[in-house]
């Protein structure tokens, strides 16, 4: 079995943190105006950064098992 790390992931994740980085400037081009808009997208950036650390923890054991299985 070869070493890889799944990349489709890593891309999602990727795609995902931009898509936070936007959310959390609307929510700062918001707060002045609109406290409710600029915490919803503070809620939806959290919410997506959740994800984010799932998806980052899922290819950390990945590699760990790869790494656990060539030592043996």
């Amino acid at each position: 079995m070869a070493n890889q790390i799944d990349t489709n992931k890593l891309k999602q994740a990727e795609a995902a943190s931009s898509i936070v980085k936007d959310m959390i400037t609307s929510a700062i081009e918001q707060s002045a105006a609109n406290k409710t808009l600029a915490s919803e997208a503070l809620k939806q950036a959290s919410n997506e950064v959740a994800q984010i650390q799932t998806i980052i923890s899922q290819v950390q054991s990945q590699l760990q098992g790869q790494a656990s299985a060539s030592e043996q």
